[in-house]
């Protein structure tokens, strides 16, 4: 009777064991992400094929090709020679701004969005705004022909831009205040 008792124990013993993790199933293929990317480009490629469209209908405008994957315009270009300073990484500007459709029809119309002060690269502004103030100067007033991965992308503005719509912004740079110099670590 002892060794049946001695039997079942070790054999309780023996059933306890733990379970073993399972562990998910991967697939890396990367086939989801190489679609993506793929209709990405495609998407790009016909926004900038309409682009380029709607400014071959301009043929008095000198569009200008900026090294970032967008085009713009002077609408008002400085003159003054002494005037040669664009802002840097964490100077202030102010300035205004309107937005249309890469058509021209106004989606927040000049005066509708609020004097803007904004310190450059410090603070959240769409890619395409951001990149296109650095090539400013006081008092020029530029249009921007953004792609919509220069704009507002997937989600659009959550308000009046739609998702994937390539804008146009037109642009007064009204200031900029260089940053200012943190004097006690400069002691």
């Amino acid at each position: 009777m002892r060794q049946l008792g001695i039997i079942c124990i070790i054999l309780a013993f023996a059933a306890c064991k733990s379970p073993e993790a399972r562990y998910p199933v991967s697939r890396n293929s990367g086939s989801y992400i190489d679609e993506s990317v793929e209709l990405n480009k495609e998407m790009i490629a016909q926004e900038e094929d309409y682009i380029k469209q709607v400014m071959g209908e301009n043929p008095d405008t000198e569009y200008l090709n900026s090294e970032n994957g967008f085009w713009y315009y002077y609408n008002t270009k400085s003159t003054d020679s002494l005037n040669t300073e664009t802002p840097d990484f964490g100077d202030v500007v102010i300035f205004d701004y309107s937005i249309s459709t890469i058509e021209g029809e106004p989606i927040y119309a000049e005066g509708e969005k609020p004097r803007r002060e904004y310190a450059i690269d410090k603070e959240k502004l769409f890619t395409g705004l951001r990149q296109g103030l650095k090539l400013m100067k006081e008092g020029e007033t530029v249009t921007f022909l953004f792609p919509s991965h220069k704009a507002f992308g997937y989600y659009g503005d959550q308000d009046r831009i739609g998702r994937n719509a390539p804008i146009s912004a037109k642009v007064t740079l009204h200031e900029i205040k260089e940053e200012p110099n943190n004097e006690i670590n400069n002691q």
